[in-house]
């Protein structure tokens, strides 16, 4: 990823917000691409043409994430989650809505910025840090052997934890709506199979936390040596 294919993707339907982080953006330097979308849905079909390296979900974008294919009941985690399939989320949302995407912060694909006060640098910040992280998986092939070891774990948790949370996030949202809609009478194979893929990618997730520890301590000891 050069400076010139840094992508940000900017999902907000709140025009004056929208122009500040563009500002608050170039203002930095750092060369930014800042395609933008007004919906959840116009930001996902967007994605089949440029990749980002990280997005802003702005909670003003949400109620207009509605498609064909897309519940009315969506809610700021399910946008949340649908936008972390591809790349991590700074949500941007009232301080009450925080609890929603819990799930998503603790599992490493979210952050979460308060809508209070002078948020946008923090909102920045948030989304340059995700982009020098993209930057590092990116060009992780042509470090030296040593930089390439020491950031093999912090690859590992990027590359695979954001699709695995993902899939994980999808499955128990799965869960919960056929649970809302159809109380008991959910099939039981049906059910067993959504649980199936929410423990197994709950158990997929801790191996690859094991796995990257395991790296960064062995690394750690190796060049303390």
């Amino acid at each position: 990823m050069t400076a010139s294919e840094r992508v940000i993707f900017l999902v907000s339907a709140d025009p004056a917000l929208t122009q500040e982080l563009i500002r608050e953006l170039v203002a930095t330097g750092g060369n930014y691409q800042l395609p933008l979308a007004a919906s959840v849905a116009q930001a996902r079909r967007a994605f089949r043409r440029v990749t980002p390296a990280a997005i802003l979900l702005d909670e003003s974008a949400v109620s207009l994430s509605r498609a064909p294919d897309e519940s009315a009941s969506d809610s700021l985690e399910s946008s949340a989650a649908r936008l972390s399939e591809w790349a991590p989320v700074i949500v941007v949302a009232s301080p009450d809505h925080q609890a929603e995407v819990a799930f998503l912060i603790s599992s490493g694909a979210a952050d979460f910025v308060a809508r209070l006060g002078n948020f946008l640098p923090v909102a920045v910040g948030l989304l340059e840090r995700r982009v020098r992280l993209a930057e590092q998986a990116q060009s992780s092939a042509g470090f030296s052997a040593y930089d390439a070891a020491s950031d093999f774990g912090e690859v590992l948790r990027h590359e695979v934890n954001n699709p695995l949370t993902g899939i994980l996030g999808n499955a128990e949202l799965l869960l919960a709506e056929y649970r809302k809609k159809n109380g008991d009478h959910l099939p039981p194979a049906a059910l067993q199979r959504l649980q199936t893929i929410a423990e197994l990618a709950v158990r997929l997730r801790e191996t690859v936390r094991r796995l990257s520890n395991a790296w960064e301590s062995r690394h750690d000891h190796a060049g303390s040596a």
